[in-house]
């Protein structure tokens, strides 16, 4: 592992905007460096986890860069468990970027991304989930997504994985110790052993369960909402985002483009794509945003083909049901408002012959049925319990936990066949390695720098 000291801006630099920014220096250096750069006032006290309040200047001219504070973390009492200190600085661009030259002239280098949670990590105050539950958090798109991240910090993930790991710890033990020992030790129990693996498989399929959930929570739902022009798409966004996202009128063709919105639906990042209406045009532009609706379609998780009460089921709608069909679906009934109730059934008569599964009805002029949108949305997308999610695991952690399932139940299979003993550990070895790959009990160099060159800087 490098010791070397490194030092990066820690908060998102924007012009003119924000009113602090952070320094970060982490290493053997750090409180040399800050003592080289950091005149504080008065007779502080320079011990660990106290705030200084002073000036930043240069060491050569004395030459004032900043009015700033100094934050004095000093290991193992740190994030990296490491010397930590920090200048919170003004915001903005300027001073913590001349903050930072002043760093790296002083003998600190520029940190590589995610290389702060690294040394926490490597420094044995991180496990490997908790890192990435970090790199979550600071991505998170949801409160609950959010959510999941602090569990995942908690140890709510790493905590059965290493308790699976050390029950088949345990069964290797008992079966090497019968291989090397076999005179001197009573025979194996072998039912043990098989409840054991039983018991795992069953906890490490639970956890499999919520790779996909984890997945949208992570990157969440695209959900694109399709139509004949002027059947109320833009109405159904703007009542559904609560802002004037997309431009109503009468006129249809009105949406000559892909217009998104960013919403939270049951604790779930939803982005809603409302789409330029689809039909036969001589109108150039009109025909390409007809084109990017349909690319649209291709990419959302979810459809909502949204049709006009007041018309029922067209001609129209059917081609474009035609289109769309292949894909997740739900029918907005839309405009139901400007339709007597006991006339709505005749006018959908058709619909009845349809697969269509999810149907809803709408008046997004008047702020109606939106609720009854959402809950059939997280129904269709399988999403209803992903407000109660304790963990979800990554794309990385799902593979490695997928490899334990299938070398456990090889081993089972060993078992089955009445094979020596030596078999059984082949396999019980590869899924304590898949399982300590996981917290990072178990890894290799360039699978730690895969996972951390998706960190940001500073972090």
């Amino acid at each position: 592992m490098k010791t070397d000291t490194i030092a990066a801006i820690a908060t998102a630099i924007v012009p003119q905007q924000g009113s602090v920014g952070i320094v970060r220096v982490s290493g053997a250096e750090a409180m040399a460096i800050a003592q080289m750069l950091f005149q504080s006032a008065g007779r502080q006290v320079w011990e660990s986890h106290r705030i200084l309040y002073g000036q930043i200047r240069r060491p050569d001219t004395g030459q004032m860069v900043d009015e700033a504070l100094l934050l004095l973390m000093l290991a193992p009492r740190s994030y990296t468990r490491e010397d930590v200190v920090e200048f919170h600085c003004h915001g903005g661009i300027i001073a913590v970027q001349q903050v930072l030259q002043l760093c790296l002239e002083q003998g600190a280098r520029l940190a590589e991304p995610g290389e702060f949670t690294l040394r926490a990590f490597l420094n044995g105050r991180l496990d490997l989930t908790q890192a990435e539950s970090i790199a979550d958090l600071v991505g998170a798109q949801s409160p609950q997504a959010a959510q999941t991240a602090l569990a995942g910090i908690q140890g709510k993930l790493s905590q059965p994985i290493r308790q699976l790991r050390s029950t088949c710890l345990e069964i290797l033990a008992e079966v090497e110790a019968r291989i090397d020992f076999e005179d001197d030790l009573p025979p194996l129990d072998e039912s043990w052993v098989k409840v054991q693996l039983e018991q795992v498989l069953v906890a490490v399929e639970q956890v499999l369960a919520t790779a996909d959930r984890g997945e949208l929570l992570r990157s969440g739902l695209k959900v694109a909402i399709v139509g004949r022009p002027n059947v109320g798409k833009s109405s159904l966004l703007n009542a559904w985002s609560r802002s004037d996202r997309a431009i109503v009128t009468d006129l249809p063709g009105t949406t000559r483009d892909v217009v998104e919105s960013q919403l939270v639906v049951g604790g779930i990042p939803v982005k809603v794509l409302d789409t330029a209406g689809i039909r036969e045009t001589t109108d150039q532009v009109e025909k390409m945003g007809v084109a990017r609706s349909r690319s649209a379609v291709e990419s959302a998780d979810l459809v909502l083909l949204t049709i006009d009460a007041q018309a029922g089921w067209t001609a129209a709608d059917q081609e474009i049901y035609q289109q769309v069909r292949h894909r997740p679906l739900i029918l907005v009934i839309n405009k139901i408002d400007l339709v007597a109730a006991q006339a709505l059934p005749s006018k959908l008569e058709a619909i009845a012959s349809l697969e269509i599964k999810q149907m809803v009805k709408t008046a997004a002029a008047q702020d109606r049925g939106i609720e009854d949108l959402e809950q059939a949305i997280l129904a269709t997308a399988g999403l209803l319990q992903a407000a109660n999610l304790d963990l979800a695991i990554n794309q990385r952690q799902s593979a490695a936990l997928t490899r334990t399932q299938m070398a456990l139940a090889q081993v089972q299979q060993t078992i089955a066949q009445q094979l020596p003993l030596d078999f059984w550990t082949i396999d019980l070895r590869a899924a304590i390695q898949a399982l300590g790959e996981i917290t990072g009990e178990e890894i290799t160099e360039s699978v730690l720098n895969q996972i951390f060159s998706r960190f940001c800087i500073g972090k």
